[in-house]
């Protein structure tokens, strides 16, 4: 499954879920959003395998993203969670930040987890570099492209400017053409990066224009088993604010979970208008606007917004708003995510090779 085709089901709500099958990593990436570590937390296997059992025919998600952490660090874990979607007609893939790389051949275990995947995604940034050599990553690269795994690479500079990411997506233009597309991202200023990333301080608006978020549709497993609405690290490490919890994997299945996913009233009008209109137009002024996703984790300390949001949403002219928005998305393509969630500049990466 192409790059492309999986970001064109990113404006779905729940055409994916995201899975921290560990938070163990074996590097010390200076800008590692999760602040993983080889003695980090990870829950039981039987924990994310029984949830993945409760994928049917009928009601599945269409893709599976495995990653950590280090994914790869539970490899027959990876290999079965990827079997057992796929069973069902979901497509499992996952991200690895590639500390197995450094020897000469892929190793058994990781071999046969890849095998299962209909995507595999490699990490590749300067912080990375320091531990696993790119040319390691590019030879498994062109293992599994040999093979006819579709492959990609997770590209990430400190910024748009940095050149970093002109020089090695030219690079790997130059060593595989079209065959591998890149999604690239800057550094943001979470788990580690918080330290030493500095972030211009934005001047708060004074009223909001109508902006939907993209990233409430795809719920997360975190690390403990805990459902979340999206994938902003601060949430995933909890405890999340009690709209943007989903559920729990040790209890709640995937129909149930989908269902509250797309039938929640403050999730519905977080992905049509936004969350910082959603409090400056229906909340009671206890939530101070401070940010987009500073925003959104604050909604729930507002008592009358759940009740406020529940009418809005009931309207029929809300409903087909809702309805021309997802579509609208669907139609903009995967360039357009990238274009809001990534390096705009790089947004055509995502497409290379991508099928007509």
């Amino acid at each position: 499954m192409h790059l492309a085709e999986l970001l064109a089901l990113r404006s779905t709500p729940g055409a994916g879920v995201s899975i921290g099958v560990t938070r163990r990593c074996p590097l010390n990436c200076a800008h590692c959003a999760t602040n993983s570590t080889m003695t980090s937390e990870e829950a039981p296997a039987e924990l994310f395998l029984r949830f993945v059992d409760s994928f049917t025919e009928e009601c599945h998600p269409e893709v599976l993203a495995l990653s950590g952490g280090e994914a790869f660090l539970r490899p027959e874990l990876v290999r079965q969670l990827a079997h057992r979607a796929r069973a069902v007609g979901c497509h499992p893939t996952a991200l690895s930040g590639m500390f197995w790389a450094r020897g000469s051949t892929i190793p058994p275990a990781i071999r046969r987890a890849i095998d299962e995947l209909d995507h595999f995604s490699a990490s590749l940034d300067i912080f990375h570099e320091m531990e696993v050599p790119r040319e390691s990553v590019f030879r498994v690269l062109e293992t599994l492209l040999a093979e006819g795994k579709d492959v990609s690479i997770h590209l990430v500079g400190l910024n748009a400017t940095d050149p970093y990411i002109t020089a090695t997506s030219g690079e790997v233009m130059r060593r595989f053409g079209t065959q591998v597309p890149m999604l690239v991202n800057g550094v943001t200023p979470r788990g580690r990066a918080r330290k030493w990333l500095e972030q211009p301080a934005g001047a708060t608006p004074a009223s909001f224009q109508a902006d939907p978020c993209g990233l409430a549709g795809w719920p997360v497993v975190a690390f403990d088993g805990t459902v979340v609405a999206c994938g902003n690290d601060d949430v995933v490490d909890g405890p999340a604010p009690a709209h943007l919890r989903v559920g729990h994997v040790a209890t709640d299945s995937w129909p149930e979970l989908f269902a509250r996913l797309v039938e929640s009233n403050l999730l519905r009008a977080i992905r049509t208008f936004g969350p910082e209109y959603v409090n400056d137009r229906q909340g009671s002024g206890v939530v101070a606007c401070t940010g987009y996703c500073e925003t959104c984790q604050n909604l729930s300390a507002d008592p009358q917004l759940a009740g406020n949001v529940a009418v809005l949403m009931s309207r029929r002219t809300t409903a087909t708003l809702e309805q021309q928005i997802g579509r609208a998305e669907q139609l903009a393509g995967p360039e357009s995510f990238i274009r809001r969630y990534g390096e705009p500049a790089f947004a055509h990466l995502v497409s290379l090779g991508a099928p007509a």
